[in-house]
């Protein structure tokens, strides 16, 4: 049988390559995938070589997404041909083997698969969020509103944070953050931001931050904005370090926690607080999309096919700004 994926093969070029689809081995499930979610940010760093990325070549995009049990491997008893399963981190392609060990499998037929597709991403703005701990009524702001930034929004707001405040030079970004969970939105180059968000947490600034674009301005600003003694949880992959900032004055003095949340940082059996494991967050999220409490569709900026992956890869070389939540559809390859 035939498949194909996606491929970085050179620096800003991508191409659908096919592939011999392999059989499952002991413990594995083979997954043939519905969709697959483009991580914009990242993907795009590693597709024009940016800082903190291997800059090597061929790079394999693509986090996760949902597709349907093909086949099982020997000793395979938690999940069954023709269930919907979570692709973890199994690249842009039709079809892809997985360990069972650990798969989530989606068992709410009140769950569109469309939807579900979003998890994997989602969970890292949860991440995000956990690593904060807070308590019912404290303030946060979500800079960046990235794919995970407008996850991290929505999973503040679950947390019980208020006022959730969010920034973001896109305004379409701001207003649909302001569906999503969040209470005030503000460009970042809004004069007197900090004071802003001041007014807005009695005075104090916001208990914690989580910044999710990775460069140091975006940081310089968190430090701004955040109450001595609070939290910022860095979810932006570091790329750019422009702008200098003084760890002592910002940091030290005013006794500010740097939360390093990098969705790796996991353990990887048993969850404790602000520190979940992968199954236990994906759970959780199928949980609040089920009931209809994680939004998804109004994320969504293009369903494509995997027939137009140059396309899409050349777009995001050359807009460093590119649409949130574009899932390629492997159906439209059968």
């Amino acid at each position: 049988m035939t498949g194909h994926y996606i491929v970085v093969e050179t620096k800003g070029q991508a191409v659908l390559k096919p592939f011999e689809v392999p059989e499952p081995k002991a413990g594995e499930v083979l997954l043939e995938n519905d969709y697959t979610v483009v991580s914009a940010g990242t993907e795009r760093a590693n597709l024009v070589g940016l800082p903190n990325t291997s800059g090597k070549f061929p790079f394999y995009p693509g986090y996760g997404g949902i597709g349907r049990v093909l086949a099982l491997g020997d000793g395979v008893g938690n999940v069954e041909v023709g269930e919907r399963a979570l692709a973890h981190f199994s690249g842009h392609r039709s079809h892809a083997i997985q360990r069972a060990a650990g798969m989530t499998v989606v068992r709410n037929d009140r769950i569109e698969s469309l939807d579900a597709a979003f998890i994997v991403i989602a969970a890292m703005g949860l991440q995000g969020v956990r690593k904060l701990k807070l308590e019912v009524g404290e303030s946060v702001m979500i800079i960046g509103l990235g794919l995970l930034g407008v996850f991290a929004v929505q999973s503040a707001s679950f947390n019980g944070a208020i006022p959730v405040i969010v920034s973001d030079f896109d305004a379409k970004r701001r207003e649909l953050a302001l569906t999503l969970g969040a209470d005030h939105a503000f460009s970042p180059d809004e004069p007197n931001l900090s004071e802003k968000v001041k007014e807005l947490t009695c005075g104090r600034g916001a208990d914690a931050v989580v910044e999710v674009t990775g460069a140091a301005v975006a940081l310089q600003q968190a430090l701004d904005c955040v109450r001595r003694e609070g939290r910022v949880a860095l979810l932006g992959c570091t790329r750019v370090s422009e702008a200098p900032i003084d760890f002592y004055k910002h940091v030290h003095h005013p006794g500010v926690s740097l939360i390093g949340a990098h969705t790796f940082v996991r353990p990887q059996v048993e969850s404790r607080p602000g520190y979940w494991t992968t199954q236990d967050d994906y759970r959780t999220l199928l949980a609040f999309l089920g009931a209809g409490r994680l939004k998804v569709r109004s994320i969504i900026s293009e369903v494509v096919s995997p027939v137009t992956a140059p396309e899409v890869y050349r777009r995001l070389a050359e807009d460093p700004h590119p649409p949130l939540g574009i899932v390629f559809d492997w159906g439209e390859l059968r």
